[in-house]
């Protein structure tokens, strides 16, 4: 027994604690050859490494409390309003008890109170957080390390990405983090978290980078680094370091079934929150390019019909008029790789370098339209304030044609009663229903979803389908182009009998 803890003790300070590289190469033999790898820290080593991190940067992390606008009056129950209440078999319905009581039941609620936590990034009091540990907040009060608090005279805030930054006046021997390249981090690297989780100041946890690319509907902008690192809340605004001292990310949220540390933790990118706050410093605002489409993954099926590499691109499924993408002659259909040199791996690898174009400057837009590469130019634009998309709001509408109920759905030519309903152009081919368990359903088509095209094919009524899928080879699959008032996209259905 104690020769096998032995064998595993060394195991787990091979496999686990892999930060730092020291000495010469090791030769692990394999079943059908030798691999080299470098000798792994000791957990002493890392230990180590751990604690100059933690000494290198708490002196620049600070706690932050929030206070709200004060809360309407709330109103106490009435005694008087159960027949059983002692106070009205005491009082019986005498009015002047009512008022009086009416009076004392008011009760001013307290303002809200928040807590989070941040870090100073210049030593003139500029310091990094997360917009929701700030937003709404009448007065935010800063402590440093060293005890010493401060209320901040300045809050900028960037909702979009949740990133925000304080200023305070007066701080003498600041000490401003270092920022990392959060593009580097890789998963299975070291990290450490800081901040003051539950109102505890500066608490220290470690763990490893989960993940990348992660998006939780937290923020509208969102390419999340997580991690395993525990995160509870106060921590939100905190540090997300390298094992090098470097900022890497910002805490942001956690995924958890208690409310507490589930063992996933999110970060915003360092990147991205380095380019936002530098504008909120000099400006006050974030300013951001648009292309001005509805963009999708691309899925195995749609790489098929759009004869394009799986998880490579993203595939536009809506072009707004008068859109920089409208100008530079994007197509609903087409699949952007590649914008101003760099390669799009998905929407949000292709969201990242479109905000960050300079805005009246032209950039090669590369797309693949009908299995063929073409270069657009495309002139960047500033994002409207107020670009965002509406919500769907489902809609009841009497059944139509069994048109198309080999892929489980209900179809009827698009009205004006119905455009008028869906609130939607016509013309087009609306879903009326969507039967359980079909094609249709399980690719998410939803009644009052408009069909714009079939096969890549403009159609405008029911006819139009019925020619369009009489050609088509519908066994491996027909695509269709769907838009409601949430946007617009594409979807591969195949009949209900195809294998």
């Amino acid at each position: 027994m104690s020769t096998c803890c032995q064998s595993y003790k060394t195991w787990i300070a091979g496999f686990l604690l892999g930060a730092a590289t020291v000495g010469a190469a090791l030769t692990l033999p394999g079943p059908k050859q030798a691999v080299a790898v470098n000798r792994v820290a000791t957990p002493q080593e890392f230990s180590v490494a751990v604690r100059e991190v933690a000494k290198l940067v708490l002196p620049g992390i600070v706690a932050i409390e929030t206070i709200g606008a004060p809360q309407p009056e709330a109103e106490m129950a009435d005694p008087f309003g159960d027949e059983d209440s002692p106070f009205r078999r005491f009082f019986g319905d005498d009015p002047r008890f009512k008022e009086m009581l009416k009076e004392r039941r008011k009760v001013q609620r307290p303002p809200q109170q928040g807590m989070g936590s941040g870090f100073v990034i210049d030593a003139s009091g500029i310091i990094m957080t997360n917009n929701h540990v700030v937003a709404d907040a009448k007065q935010v009060k800063v402590k440093l390390a060293d005890g010493r608090e401060f209320i901040a005279t300045d809050v900028k805030t960037d909702p979009r990405t949740d990133v925000a930054i304080i200023r305070i006046e007066g701080a003498t021997n600041l000490q401003p983090l270092a920022l990392g390249n959060s593009d580097q981090m890789q998963i299975g690297d070291w990290v450490v978290a800081i901040g003051s989780p539950f109102g505890l100041d500066l608490s220290v946890t470690a763990g490893i980078v989960s993940g990348k690319g992660r998006a939780r509907g937290i923020a509208e902008r969102e390419d999340f680094l997580q991690t395993d690192a525990a995160i509870n809340p106060g921590n939100s605004g905190g540090p997300l370091l390298n094992l090098s001292g470097e900022v890497i990310g910002i805490n942001t949220a956690i995924a958890s079934r208690s409310g507490g540390y589930d063992g996933i933790g999110f970060a915003i990118p360092i990147n991205m929150a380095n380019w936002v706050g530098e504008q909120l410093v000099k400006s006050g605002a974030v300013k951001r390019a648009f292309l001005g489409t509805s963009i999708q993954p691309v899925t195995s099926e749609l790489a098929k019909q759009f004869k394009v590499d799986v998880g490579s691109g993203a595939v536009v499924s809506q072009v707004m008029p008068s859109s920089p993408a409208a100008k530079a002659g994007v197509e609903p259909g087409d699949v952007i790789i590649g914008l101003n040199g760099e390669a799009i791996r998905d929407p949000r690898s292709l969201q990242g370098v479109v905000e960050r174009l300079n805005v009246g400057q032209t950039y090669p837009l590369e797309v693949v339209r009908d299995g063929e590469k073409k270069t657009l130019d495309m002139t960047a634009e500033e994002m409207p304030s107020t670009f965002n998309r509406e919500m769907l709001v489902g809609k009841s509408i009497q059944r139509g044609s069994t048109l198309g109920s080999e892929f489980g759905l209900s179809l009827k030519n698009l009205t004006p009663e119905l455009s008028k309903q869906l609130g939607l152009e016509g013309p087009g081919v609306v879903v009326t229903s969507v039967e359980d368990g079909s094609p249709a359903s399980t690719e998410g088509v939803q009644t009052g979803d408009v069909i714009e095209r079939v096969a890549n094919k403009p159609v405008t009524t029911l006819d139009d389908i019925a020619a369009v899928l009489k050609e088509s080879q519908t066994s491996e699959g027909v695509i269709f182009h769907l838009k409601n008032a949430s946007g617009k996209r594409f979807v591969v259905l195949k009949p209900k009998n195809a294998k």
